[in-house]
């Protein structure tokens, strides 16, 4: 008994395997034809598996003609109805395949991702919502870059608008001191010093904004305290503070420790502290704190602009952003804030914005130091 048994097992397994192994080669062989066709194959490699190892151990059972014959036709039909029912619901598939294969090809055409609305396989429908993930980041991508090249004509126009007026003043006061038709050349020569220091000014920011850009800002951090840090920038700013009647005040400013590179940090701070006292009126005041929160240093300048628009928020540390007419300062290029961002981001910090009763508040938070 036990011996028929492992001669049956025997028999089915050599039959199912030869119907297994041609249907390996099959499929290598037609590995670059559709799926539709690899479908078939599976179908058709398990009934006739199923139907070779039925006959062969039917064959080794040497049963009479009958019997066979009975065996025969009940393999044949089930084979063939297995078959058709196997390519029937292979069918789905291929549909669905199809269907994920023509939203593909309009998110390579178009740059937009529709998933099919019914996936027939889980893995069908994992590979649609990855291909939706990562259509909405092309998007993104795309939405950026467009916002970055707009940024970046509106800073040449810019930038050469205020280079161009200076400029033309330039040449103008020096073709008068070599006419000799200055009354007072020493408020030429005071004027064209002004000038060429503001010029200097704004070179110095497309060097320095060309550098985040490329990624090529070199750091060199120390240890130091916030306190510190706030006053250098305070100091710089108190002249500039002073000639438009705006009052500053620092007393919210905690001794904190922080890892930064003291030249530029100080740079992006006095950034922001000339953005807020030419927005702020004259008697205004400019508020500034540091202080920690958990892990990190807010750092935070409070000018009394009246507040940004709700929908410049978002814009406000683009590179050539200077918001309207009226809060644009004389000769802006709207390079500041784009500075004050790139430093803070490569000093793994995030600088952000948002509006206060009767102005708004720029807030640099920085990692605390251990």
């Amino acid at each position: 008994m036990v011996r028929d048994a492992v001669l049956i097992v025997a028999y089915a397994a050599v039959g199912a395997a030869g119907a297994g192994l041609l249907g390996t080669g099959a499929l290598r062989l037609l590995r670059h034809r559709s799926v539709a066709l690899s479908l078939a194959v599976v179908a058709a490699v398990a009934v006739a598996a199923m139907l070779a190892g039925t006959m062969l151990v039917a064959w080794a059972m040497f049963l009479s003609d009958h019997d066979m014959w009975v065996v025969t036709t009940v393999c044949s039909v089930a084979a063939v109805v297995s078959l058709a029912v196997a390519l029937t619901l292979g069918r789905g598939v291929v549909r669905g395949s199809r269907a994920l294969a023509e939203a593909t090809r309009a998110l390579g055409e178009d740059g937009g991702f529709t998933p099919p609305a019914a996936a027939p396989t889980a893995e069908l429908a994992e590979l649609g919502r990855e291909l939706a993930a990562t259509s909405a980041k092309l998007a993104a991508s795309r939405e950026r870059e467009r916002a970055l090249e707009e940024s970046r004509r509106e800073l040449v126009a810019w930038i050469s608008h205020d280079l161009r007026t200076p400029l033309a003043g330039l040449q103008a006061m020096a073709e008068a001191l070599e006419d000799g038709i200055a009354a007072d050349p020493a408020v030429y020569h005071a004027r064209i010093r002004r000038e060429v220091a503001r010029m200097t000014g704004m070179v110095g920011d497309l060097f320095e904004l060309s550098r985040i850009q490329a990624g090529v800002l070199a750091l060199s951090t120390t240890r130091m305290s916030v306190y510190d840090l706030v006053g250098d920038a305070l100091a710089g700013a108190a002249a500039t503070a002073e000639a438009h009647g705006v009052r500053i005040v620092g007393d919210g400013v905690e001794p904190v420790p922080v890892e930064v590179d003291g030249r530029e940090m100080t740079r992006a701070l006095a950034n922001l502290l000339v953005n807020a006292i030419h927005r702020t009126p004259a008697d205004g005041t400019v508020a500034v704190s540091a202080h920690r929160e958990s892990d990190s240093v807010v750092v935070s300048v409070t000018d009394g602009c009246g507040g940004i628009p709700a929908e410049d928020l978002p814009r406000v540390f683009d590179t050539g952003w200077r918001g309207t007419d009226a809060r644009t300062p004389p000769a802006g290029a709207g390079l500041g804030l784009a500075i004050v961002r790139g430093i803070v981001e490569a000093h793994q910090g995030r600088a952000a914005v948002r509006n206060v009763p009767g102005g708004c508040r720029f807030e640099v938070r920085l990692p605390a130091a251990a």
